[in-house]
């Protein structure tokens, strides 16, 4: 069944560390730092002080921060001049 989509969009604020994974309906913005999984039929923003390592799965993602791991992107992915990816990424389209 395909995943649910919800409008709604969660914040990880600059100083907040996540360690773990995390799945929900709505998207992200992270302007924090996450280590795990980050899952989501949403888009994901990894603002400019975000820093995300691990595996990220979502529908669009928007990077302006640092990404480490693994991308898994059905949609779009957009860099922005001040992203920063290590890693393997697997996305439908790229907007640099």
């Amino acid at each position: 069944a395909p995943a649910e989509f919800s409008k709604e969009q969660n914040k990880i604020a600059p100083g907040t560390k996540i360690i773990g994974d995390i799945e929900a309906k709505g998207g992200f913005r992270i302007d924090g730092c996450v280590e795990g999984t980050v899952r989501t039929p949403g888009k994901v923003v990894i603002g400019r002080e975000g820093i995300v390592t691990g595996e990220l799965e979502c529908e669009n993602a928007d990077i302006e921060g640092k990404f480490t791991g693994k991308l898994n992107i059905s949609g779009t992915l957009s860099l922005r001049s001040s992203a920063l990816i290590e890693g393997e990424a697997t996305v439908s389209k790229l907007a640099v």
